[in-house]
């Protein structure tokens, strides 16, 4: 299942204020996805920091249950860490208080690198970095109410709005200044959405820019692709979005990979069938088998891509209710068929094509100063950015 080859030196791992993270890996929030079954279920792989899906500020500290019920942990999950999506300093930092008092966080991450337009027209995601008096009092408040809790506060970002309109040296000058334990930079422009390569330079330019750590993020298919990203820039961690969709295996490789052994995991069907049923067997532990089996389809064609499996064995196992016919589909599949090796380095998930133009506020552009912008919040159903 698995090549191996010559030992180098282990990485120290990753710092965050007072937590440390002994594999400097961190799993990319992504709605929909990274629920607690799919934490659970990546974490029984290796280690890092696994964090839940975004939840909105506002809803948080409005109460609503929809956002309440996306903060479940699994009973395996000893560090809990949430990512955080606001524009009002005031909401958020209510928020990042009820996560350190009644969840009991050990991290809390901030969003500012969501591209969709929904939320960028409202100025926030990508968008919000451009205020740069904003940015600055969300992110103190938020660090002032997780610092009597102990708990770090870091941000992810983008390069900028557009390449005309970069942010990203300004936000980490700003969340250093601010008290923020880390950074992570998506090598992405809003404009670019998920398309292209992502800029590694850029991130290299900002580990020499600023004293606090900095993640990198874009395009890590492979383990390989984190060593030689944190070699080429210097940054002192890496997030895996896109590259773990269908691959929860990718932190076996990746935890190896920094503990100084080169891991390729080759699975065959028959295991990657075992990993879809522990994947659908967590969800409905944690939701139920009618919601669970729902929750599992969109998974199908990720965890399948490059098999031989039939066109319409995929669509029936996207079309799952229950355990029971998900057992009964998974072992019509050919469980010796070898990875398709072919799949290794590709690109997983959306990528999409550049946006002529982002979406912003009227005006937005006109002032980088912001201290006085007010802004409604808008809520990102798609992921972390």
């Amino acid at each position: 299942m698995t090549t191996s080859a010559v030992k180098e030196a282990p990485h120290p791992g990753l710092q965050l204020g007072s937590l440390r993270v002994p594999t400097p890996v961190v799993l990319a929030p992504m709605a929909g996805i990274t629920n607690a079954a799919y934490r659970r279920l990546c974490a029984e792989y290796g280690a890092g920091l696994y964090v839940c899906e975004m939840i909105t500020s506002r809803g948080l500290v409005e109460g609503d249950a929809t956002t309440r019920r996306m903060l479940t942990f699994d009973d395996a999950e000893k560090v809990r860490s949430v990512q955080l999506y606001g524009t009002d300093p005031t909401y958020v930092g209510k928020a990042a208080e009820i996560l350190c008092a009644e969840y009991g966080v050990a991290h809390i991450d901030l969003n500012f690198g969501c591209p969709v337009p929904k939320v960028t027209r409202k100025g926030g995601g990508g968008a919000l970095p451009w205020k740069r008096g904003l940015l600055a009092r969300i992110l103190q408040e938020a660090v002032a109410a997780a610092t009597p809790y102990d708990v770090p506060v870091t941000m992810k970002t983008r390069k900028g709005i557009d390449d005309d309109h970069l942010t990203y040296l300004d936000a980490g000058r700003i969340a250093e200044d601010s008290g923020v334990a880390a950074i992570a930079l998506h090598g992405r422009t809003v404009a670019q959405a998920y398309s292209g390569a992502a800029d590694w330079e850029a991130i290299g330019a900002l580990v020499d820019h600023v004293g606090i750590p900095v993640l990198g993020n874009g395009d890590i298919w492979e383990a390989a692709d984190a060593v030689r990203m944190v070699e080429e820039t210097g940054a002192a961690g890496v997030v895996v979005g896109r590259g773990c969709l269908g691959r929860p295996w990718i932190f076996r490789d990746l935890a190896a990979a920094f503990a100084g052994d080169e891991v390729t995991t080759l699975p065959d069907l028959g295991q990657v069938a075992a990993m879809m049923r522990r994947h659908a067997e967590l969800l409905v532990e944690h939701m139920g088998e009618e919601r669970g089996c729902k929750e599992f389809r969109k998974h199908v064609t990720w965890y399948l891509k490059g098999f031989g499996a039939g066109g319409q064995r995929r669509r029936d196992l996207g079309l799952v209710s229950t355990l029971a016919d998900l057992d009964a589909l998974l072992a019509e599949l050919d469980p010796s068929e070898p990875f398709p090796v072919s799949e290794l380095g590709a690109p997983r998930g959306r990528q999409g094509s550049p946006r002529n133009r982002v979406v912003l506020p009227e005006g937005w552009l006109d002032d980088a100063d912001g201290s006085d912008c007010r802004l409604q919040e808008a809520v990102d159903e798609t992921t972390g950015g």
